[in-house]
C-alpha cells in the first residue's frame, strides 16, 4: 500500500510539476504581452501628448481668429454707419434740391403771366418810341428813301 501510495504522491508530483512548467510558459507569454502592451501604451501616451499640444495651439490660434473677425467687424459696422450717413444726407439733399426745384417751377409758373405782361408792355412802348420818332423827323425818313431809290437804279 505503500507503493501506490508513493506513486500517487509521484504522479501528483509529476502532474504538479507539469502544470508548473505550463503556467510558467503561460506566464512568460503573458509577461511578453503585457511588455507589448505596455510599450504599445507609452507610445500612445507620448502621441496623445502631441496631439494634446496641438489642439491647444490649434484653439489658440482659432481664438486669436476669432478676436480678429471680432475687432473687424466693429470696424466694418463703423464703415456701414458712415455710408449708412452718407446715404442719409445724399437722401435729405435729393430731397431739398426736388423741393427747391418745384419752387422755382411754381414761381416761374407764377411770373410767367407777369413776364408777358413786360413783353407786351416793352413792345408797345417801341412801337410808340419808333412812330414818336417818325412824327419827329419825316423829312430824314423821305431823305432815306430817295437815296435807297437811287441806288437801286
Amino acid at each position: 500500500m505503500q507503493i501506490i501510495l508513493y506513486l500517487s504522491v509521484a504522479l501528483i508530483a509529476i502532474a504538479f510539476f507539469v502544470l508548473v512548467i505550463y503556467l510558467s510558459k503561460t506566464l512568460k507569454s503573458l509577461q511578453v504581452t503585457l511588455t507589448s502592451v505596455s510599450d504599445t501604451l507609452s507610445g500612445l501616451e507620448k502621441q496623445l501628448d502631441g496631439v494634446t499640444t496641438e489642439t491647444t495651439l490649434l484653439l489658440q490660434k482659432t481664438n486669436a481668429l476669432a478676436e480678429d473677425i471680432q475687432q473687424k467687424s466693429e470696424s466694418l459696422n463703423s464703415v456701414v454707419e458712415a455710408v449708412k450717413g452718407v446715404g442719409t444726407t445724399v437722401t435729405k439733399f435729393n430731397g431739398t434740391l426736388k423741393n427747391i426745384t418745384q419752387s422755382v417751377d411754381q414761381q416761374v409758373e407764377e411770373s410767367k403771366e407777369k413776364i408777358s405782361q413786360i413783353v407786351q408792355w416793352g413792345n408797345i412802348l417801341l412801337e410808340l418810341k419808333e412812330k414818336w420818332q417818325a412824327r419827329r423827323h419825316p423829312k430824314q425818313e423821305v431823305n432815306v428813301n430817295e437815296r435807297q431809290r437811287v441806288r437801286s437804279h
